[in-house]
């Protein structure tokens, strides 16, 4: 769903009101987080989609990294997962949904965390992704809600996969360009946050989000939002996918751009911004990168400690709108 139509279904709820939810839906945060002691709390996120890709294990991958990637923007540490999986069993074969979880397991793993059981369904459309339980000590939570001005704003993978993702499932890339375009989404994409996470702890970073469904900037206003300031971006330090910008420049979108685009418009100071380049911040992403609120004292370590992180903007104190977009970056300031 897009993030109005979210915002409207969750407004009529009350609050939770318990002292020991530390993080709970009102901010749009990635996770929940619930604190057990002064200094352990339980983070606790669940997510799942259709296959992005057409090879089932790298789908269960994928899928897998894209929610263990809410523990590691709360700056937490996975522990446990739960698989979560709709299959049309009378439409592929069994050996489709063992890779699925193979794949999963696999990413499982390598963040240190166990898949610990699951349920299924059967669906007309195979969906798949995880319920992960983590922990992290409270006094270094990162959320949406910390950052301060004078912070700078890393992002520390690449966006475009929607529109490369979309690409790719319309036919609208030939045979020799599909190959690498995959190759690099699918790189980005199974990568975990972890480096990223564990980085802006020791950086001594209190904010931080990752990259997912409502894209860059709609994620980006939460972190406004929720820390009372605004954030500046600069267009032309986004990094991207290296097909993306083509691709959007040709007319390949996705459905979650409109919604993300109409939700994010009375937010943003696009500037003098192209449409190709506000399309692209708000492409929705699958598994993306952190962005996050480094202090500037830090920003020099956390960029040679976090492979591919960019830095791409500042936080600033709250002024007319939640994001304002530079086309580039003002002379002088380079």
């Amino acid at each position: 769903m897009g993030p109005g139509d979210l915002k409207r279904a969750l407004a009529p709820l009350a609050a939770s009101s318990d002292p020991r939810l530390l993080v709970g839906r009102e901010t749009f945060d990635d996770a929940g987080v619930y604190r057990l002691s002064d200094d352990l709390a339980l983070v606790q996120t669940v997510d799942f989609f259709a296959p992005i890709v057409d090879d089932p294990y790298t789908f269960g991958r994928v899928a897998a990294a894209n929610a263990l990637s809410d523990i590691y923007a709360m700056g937490g540490t996975p522990l446990t997962a739960l698989n979560i999986a709709a299959f049309p069993n009378d439409r592929l074969p069994i050996s489709v949904l063992t890779d699925v979880l193979r794949g999963g397991q696999d990413a499982v793993h390598e963040a240190g965390a166990v898949v610990v059981g699951g349920h299924t369904v059967i669906d007309e459309e195979l969906k798949y992704g995880l319920a992960v339980t983590g922990r992290l000590d409270p006094r270094q939570m990162l959320s949406n809600a910390g950052a301060r001005p004078g912070d700078r704003l890393v992002l520390t993978k690449p966006i475009g996969s929607g529109i490369v993702s979309t690409a790719l499932k319309q036919g609208a890339l030939g045979s020799r360009a599909a190959k690498p375009a995959l190759t690099e989404m699918v790189e980005t994409m199974v990568r975990l946050n972890r480096e990223a996470a564990a980085a802006a702890i020791d950086a001594h970073s209190r904010c931080a989000t990752d990259v997912t469904g409502f894209g860059l900037l709609g994620h980006a206003s939460h972190i406004a939002q929720a820390s009372g300031v605004t954030l500046r971006i600069v267009a032309s330090a986004v990094p991207l996918l290296g097909a993306a910008r083509a691709l959007r420049r040709r007319g390949i979108r996705t459905g979650g751009e409109g919604r993300n685009r109409a939700y994010l418009d009375p937010l943003v100071d696009w500037g003098k911004t192209d449409e190709t380049m506000r399309g692209l911040l708000a492409d929705p992403q699958t598994s993306g990168g952190l962005l996050v609120a480094v202090p500037a004292r830090e920003i020099g370590r956390y960029l040679s400690r976090v492979s591919g992180a960019v830095e791409i903007g500042l936080v600033e104190a709250a002024g007319a709108r939640a994001i304002v977009v530079d086309k580039q970056e003002a002379e002088g300031k380079k």
